[in-house]
């Protein structure tokens, strides 16, 4: 039979006009809405075998590829708890189906719950699948436009050496030599929780991140200066795997209460864990590093991702500004010879 069930849901088994065994599940446990998948499923195979028409797509089969060929990105995570939340409205849609119109909803929707940024990234998530399917898989003609929301660009929130002090004596042993680390080398949050004794050479002074622990897929070598070290010698002896620990165990998230108590404590706002890598990236521009060290420093991939603190680094421009000094007309002695020259 070409229908037949499993528990109370609908399978359909048949053989395709090229060959191909079909077996899965119509989704659906009305015997009759099982028919008519069935009847739309055969005539959708034949119209490919016989007429050289592309195979319809779903959403569904898109992001299992998707995921598979992005397994190996850091953020590979963030993007299926995305998918989670886009499959009640995209799951059981095919490629063709979904068009700018249910796009823009989606969006809307995301928008009300959170921001118009978070709802950039589910958008950006979309587009990117959409000319993936287009472009590489050729599994579509064309995509849909997605249009993302206007955000504003937000200032680099960073604290001062003063801030930073106070909110690391407020802190706990533990996250507070976690901060007093980040401080030091700039490292992401999960680099310092997971950080192992054996990607550590004190005697080099230098610790490392494998590039399958770094957000940019490359290893970074982290030179450790006399902070850092100082907090490194403080850990000795506390674990024999992990640098940073609680209760014998990483320390997975930092954003606990205590950091909001100790945050709260000290009077800083609007400051996350994430801050003291931007903190950490802002004393270095100020005092003299340039942004070329800082992207080598920070394991950056691209220049443009630090030129966000380029602001904070007017030094270099100083030369250049003062190279016009003395062609100032607004000076109050060439004022006077103008006025001079002009009633004769």
């Amino acid at each position: 039979m070409s229908l037949y069930k499993r528990g109370n849901t609908w399978w359909v088994r048949f053989t395709a006009p090229s060959g191909e065994r079909i077996r899965h599940s119509a989704g659906t446990t009305d015997k009759q809405a099982a028919q008519e998948y069935l009847d739309r499923l055969k005539v959708e195979l034949w119209q490919v075998h016989k007429l050289g028409e592309k195979p319809k797509r779903t959403w569904k089969e898109t992001t299992v590829r998707w995921l598979k060929e992005k397994e190996h990105k850091a953020d590979s995570k963030h993007d299926l708890e995305k998918l989670r939340w886009l499959d009640q409205f995209l799951g059981d849609k095919t490629l063709d189906e979904i068009n700018r119109d249910l796009i823009d909803q989606i969006a809307a929707i995301k928008k009300r719950e959170t921001s118009p940024s978070t709802a950039n990234r589910y958008l950006a998530l979309i587009r990117a699948i959409l000319r993936m399917a287009r472009d590489e898989w050729e599994w579509i003609d064309k995509a849909p436009r997605v249009r993302l929301y206007p955000e504003p660009k937000k200032r680099v929130r960073w604290i001062t050496r003063e801030e930073a002090q106070h909110l690391i004596a407020a802190l706990p042993e533990h996250l507070a030599d976690m901060a007093a680390f980040t401080l030091a080398t700039g490292l992401r949050q999960s680099n310092v929780s997971y950080l192992r004794w054996d990607q550590v050479d004190l005697n080099r002074g230098v610790t490392w991140i494998h590039a399958d622990q770094s957000k940019s897929r490359k290893a970074i070598t982290v030179p450790l200066n006399k902070d850092a070290q100082s907090v490194l010698n403080r850990r000795l002896g506390t674990h024999p795997e992990y640098v940073f620990t609680y209760k014998g165990k990483p320390q997975q998230v930092a954003s606990t209460r205590a950091w909001k108590k100790a945050l709260k404590q000290v009077g800083i706002t609007d400051f996350r864990w994430h801050d003291l890598r931007h903190t950490w990236a802002s004393w270095h521009v100020q005092n003299g590093t340039s942004l070329q060290e800082l992207m080598e420093l920070g394991g950056w991939s691209s220049y443009e991702m630090v030129l966000r603190y380029a602001h904070l680094a007017a030094d270099h421009l100083q030369e250049a500004a003062q190279r016009i000094e003395g062609t100032n007309l607004a000076q109050s002695d060439i004022k006077n010879g103008l006025r001079l020259i002009v009633s004769h």
